[in-house]
């Protein structure tokens, strides 16, 4: 009958041998271990902070694509009840995801109700000189030129006026800082690997006769390999919650003494930092966690060849 108890217990005394020799190795090799973790938390603060800004960029795109829209307006030829019917044509055009008709005569109140109502510059005209037009709400800016032409196409659509440059911008400056972004990721996490190899290397470097002793009476790989893995864990784990914590006031910092006050009341609105604390935790958590255990891996691979 299989001594489930015995088991158990020697898998707890293995366990507890893994943590307590992956944390001596933390200590004795204090300062290594000091720096993988200011590497890891440098290395996650700006790659955290190039994302909240692409995340922000993104709802900033988003915000002006209610307000960046296109005017399109109907041919004066049209009936009031023609120009009216064209709004199911406007709609279900692609990328079109509303339209919102305006006769002249609402134009016009609006346009005089811009100027000084007492004024007799509007002396004589009457909402006759405007035309009927819609107010097209786009899905998309990106594709506003694309969009415009094939507005301009239906029958009766005189024209289409569309703010293509600034609809131009908010795309280039969303696909700059994403571009940034990822490749700012690749490299800075390729730089956190070979720091935290390094820093397992010297450890094991140090152990290399061990190693090489307890390979030879019979110890397994994993045996041998677990207390490091466990290091990286832990440094990892150290490294991606204080850069969590650090971002996180790194970030109410910036919004509430820069955009808050300077920038935010004219062009834009930032994110609170609550609306993406759970998952820039959890990627946090895996990048410090897979920077650690694959460094360490890659460190003790060539000492575990005897």
């Amino acid at each position: 009958m299989t001594d489930w108890t015995g088991i158990i217990t020697m898998k707890s005394n293995r366990f507890g041998y893994y943590i307590k020799e992956g944390i001596n190795s933390i200590f004795t090799h204090g300062f290594m271990s000091f720096a993988s973790v200011c590497i890891i938390i440098a290395c996650l603060i700006i790659m955290g902070s190039f994302s909240l800004l692409s995340l922000n960029v993104d709802h900033v795109i988003k915000v002006h694509e209610d307000e960046n829209v296109m005017l399109a307006f109907v041919d004066e030829t049209l009936t009031d009840t023609q120009a009216m019917a064209l709004q199911d044509e406007i709609e279900a055009v692609p990328n079109v995801a509303s339209a919102q008709f305006v006769s002249r005569d609402s134009a016009w109140n609006s346009f005089k109700d811009s100027y000084d109502s007492n004024s007799s510059m509007f002396d004589g005209l009457t909402s006759n000189v405007l035309r009927h037009r819609y107010i097209v709400y786009l899905d998309d800016i990106s594709l506003m030129s694309q969009t415009q032409l094939d507005v301009e196409q239906i029958p009766g659509i005189a024209r289409v006026n569309a703010h293509l440059e600034i609809s131009d911008g908010f795309v280039k400056l969303r696909n700059i800082i994403n571009t940034v972004s990822i490749s700012l990721a690749a490299i800075l996490f390729i730089i956190s690997l070979f720091i935290m190899s390094n820093t397992v290397k010297l450890t094991t470097f140090e152990r290399r006769d061990e190693i090489a002793i307890m390979k030879m009476v019979g110890a397994t790989s994993s045996f041998i390999r677990w207390p490091f893995v466990v290091e990286g864990l832990i440094l990892g784990l150290v490294g991606s919650l204080t850069a969590y914590i650090l971002q996180w006031g790194i970030y109410q910092a910036f919004v509430q003494k820069v955009i808050g006050s300077v920038i935010q009341p004219f062009i834009i609105e930032t994110l609170p930092f609550a609306a993406f604390a759970i998952p820039l935790l959890i990627v946090f958590i895996v990048i410090g966690f897979a920077v650690g255990v694959v460094g360490s891996v890659i460190a003790i691979k060539n000492y575990l060849r005897v």
